[in-house]
């Protein structure tokens, strides 16, 4: 068992890693002084695969557990969807006390949060993330969110849960697809923060598939990581913004290609080979580093190549972007392994770019 802090002061939580703890979340909660009420937000799939374990730990430990499952895929991360999750709430008598258990992907986690942050002004919130991307990425840090026809994540909330139980098993569980678009996310931490550890995912690529050892340091590394960064800058004034290397091209490429096209991970990777070459072309860094990047997401199986999107369309998304500010584009640039920054591109440098057909 791994456990590490995302310090808060009053708020701080746990990061716990453990294999088989998916069947330990009552007994957890029971421990941290929670009782009566509970619900459990996760998707039909997810619901098959744990649902029996996880509702069998909460009614073990006297929790009187509702189980609220919502559509599975990014195009029903919506409003509407969260909707339904406040009458189930409403219909099971949640109270101010009541955990919201999050169990599923990212998906899960941000609907779920999202209810947990708004109902009744916040109630409280336990992520236990069964995807490697909700797992290293967006279980730990209390962004919660849903799309909007304009751009993805633009309804929200920063709400810091109350715990994260991370289960390794749950990955074997986990088509390949899947599995590579959250190594995407573990990539990002070694670009942005650690050379490190980058050298060890160049040296252990194949490796990781096998979720043994280490895909579970990849997971370790990430969230400690994420913890670091979230505790200096909970809601992204200023360095958490770094977290979203790759992501202000990889929204777009969400956006533009219809979201569920693309697995959020893999318009990451496109996106991250995407900053790293503007940081080129930008003089930010040396084209050899671009590579490097790109020849690791390759040999883990990720895209690295802009689909055919028209420029407009693409920047029409990126405008909609959370890291705009005053107008300008903002971007996470890159200048060495584990050193990166914001920096502000003009609308017709992108369009320049784009129009390059990069990737």
């Amino acid at each position: 068992m791994r456990t590490m802090q995302v310090e808060l002061g009053e708020r701080s939580y746990p990061i716990i890693i453990k294999n088989g703890i998916i069947n330990e979340v009552g007994s957890n909660l029971k421990e941290m002084g929670f009782s009566g009420r509970a619900a459990v937000v996760t998707n039909p799939l997810v619901e098959r695969l744990y649902g029996k374990a996880v509702v069998g730990s909460l009614k073990a430990a006297n929790f009187d557990t509702a189980v609220i499952t919502v559509p599975d895929g990014e195009e029903f991360k919506t409003l509407k969807e969260v909707s339904a999750i406040y009458d189930r709430l409403i219909n099971h008598r949640m109270e101010r006390l009541s955990p919201v258990v999050a169990l599923g992907g990212g998906v899960i986690g941000d609907m779920a949060g999202f209810a947990a942050a708004t109902y009744q002004r916040g109630v409280p919130l336990v992520q236990v993330p069964t995807t490697l991307l909700s797992q290293v990425d967006s279980s730990v840090g209390g962004k919660t969110a849903v799309n909007h026809p304009a751009g993805k994540n633009l309804i929200g909330a920063f709400y810091q849960p109350k715990a994260v139980f991370i289960d390794p098993d749950t990955l074997k569980t986990l088509d390949e697809r899947e599995l590579r678009a959250g190594i995407a996310e573990v990539v990002k931490y070694g670009v942005i923060w650690d050379k490190e550890f980058f050298e060890f995912l160049e040296a252990n690529a194949k490796a990781l598939f096998k979720c043994g050892v280490e895909l579970t340091h990849a997971i370790e590394t990430s969230c400690r990581v994420k913890a670091e960064v979230v505790a200096k800058d909970e809601t992204e004034k200023d360095l958490r913004a770094i977290l979203n290397f790759g992501h202000t091209f990889g929204h777009a490429v969400e956006k533009a290609a219809g979201y569920g096209a693309f697995r959020h991970g893999e318009a990451v990777a496109i996106g991250m080979a995407l900053a790293a070459r503007l940081s080129v072309k930008l003089g930010l860094c040396e084209k050899g580093l671009y590579e490097r990047v790109c020849v690791l997401l390759d040999a883990l199986g990720l895209p690295v190549s802009l689909p055919d999107f028209p420029a407009d369309a693409l920047i029409a998304a990126m405008k909609h972007d959370k890291k705009v500010v005053g107008g300008a584009m903002r971007f996470v640039l890159l200048k060495r392994l584990g050193k990166v920054f914001l920096q502000d591109v003009k609308e017709a440098d992108i369009r320049a770019f784009l129009s390059g057909k990069q990737g």
